[in-house]
């Protein structure tokens, strides 16, 4: 009896230096491809501390201002090189890195709660003084600004909202199911061993689901800043927001008509990501004057596929949200 005990003692110990080998060399291996990312994606702009986070951001131009947020594991790059550095005189456009994302950090604590993302938003335009931007929401980023609108009003002219997260439900897409990780021990773990080799494993997948019926730009990985997200910073924060944007859309799906300020949407009728008629068309009586535009089969990256007609979108709701 004693020697078959220390056999599977033996064993279970054996497991558990090789269950810790293996981590250590995950460990590792994804430290050197986050260094690799970071090389080969460095920030583009400046950082500014907004309560204990430093945000990265970049600015171009002169006139009143237009802050664009990314969506869902993006990075500041989804407006950068297809929209901002096209897009001309006459404004002022900032985009950031929101917290956790690209090159901004998040302090410990932050849940990624829809409410807590829009006094972000909110705490940046005031230490930024920035005067009432036009607000350029991209999916998760819409729901963003819509929560800003409605919480801080006095903060914001308008909103144009490209393929714009609006609505509760729906279920978990099949190609966000990794990120669906509720426990914050096991998204840490996850971020620092296998959540790198994993997404460069599922890139091209991930990349139809998100791009298609398109296809990605070729230079995405480093212009488009995709190679950031292979840090486990940025993943862990990804995570945590899908785990938590959710917990707030119905209560702002119920207020949408509280908005008194110029709305647009524009939006892809081949969206993969999310529906079209649950996130775009189901927004038409609920907001008073709102511009909706469906483009006709383009996917859930409008600003990549059609950055011309993304440009003029802007420019037409930041027309009427100034002039207002």
């Amino acid at each position: 009896m004693f020697e078959i005990l220390t056999v599977v003692i033996g064993i279970l110990l054996a497991l558990a230096v090789a269950a810790i080998i293996v981590v250590l060399y995950l460990y590792f291996v994804t430290r050197r491809i986050a260094r690799r990312a970071e090389k080969a994606v460095p920030p583009a702009g400046k950082f500014i501390t907004v309560d204990g986070n430093r945000i990265h951001y970049v600015e171009q131009g002169e006139g009143r201002p237009i802050l664009f947020i990314h969506g869902l594991g993006g990075t500041l790059h989804h407006f950068l090189y297809p929209v901002i550095r096209n897009f001309g005189p006459g404004y002022r456009l900032i985009a950031l890195d929101r917290a956790g994302s690209g090159w901004s950090t998040r302090t410990d604590g932050s849940d990624g709660r829809l409410i807590d993302q829009a006094k972000a938003v909110h705490r940046f335009i005031e230490t930024l003084g920035l005067e009432k931007p036009l607000l350029v929401g991209h999916s998760l980023g819409g729901a963003i600004a819509l929560q800003t609108a409605l919480d801080y009003p006095d903060d914001v002219s308008g909103l144009a909202l490209i393929s714009p997260l609006t609505h509760f439900g729906g279920g978990i897409p099949e190609g966000f199911r990794p990120l669906f990780i509720t426990s914050p021990r096991k998204r840490r773990l996850i971020a620092w061993t296998v959540s790198a080799p994993r997404s460069i494993k599922n890139a091209p997948a991930v990349l139809d689901f998100v791009f298609g019926p398109q296809q990605p730009p070729e230079d995405y990985a480093v212009a488009g800043g995709a190679m950031l997200g292979l840090r486990p910073s940025h993943f862990y924060a990804t995570s945590t927001d899908f785990c938590s944007s959710g917990r707030d859309l119905r209560r702002l799906q119920a207020r949408y008509g509280e908005l008194r300020m110029p709305v647009g949407i524009l939006f892809g009728d081949a969206d993969r990501v999310l529906n079209y008629e649950q996130h775009g068309l189901a927004m038409e009586g609920k907001v008073k004057g709102l511009d909706l535009e469906i483009v006709s089969g383009i996917g859930h990256m409008l600003q990549h596929a059609l950055p011309e007609q993304t440009v003029a979108f802007i420019r037409r709701i930041a027309a009427r949200a100034f002039a207002a």
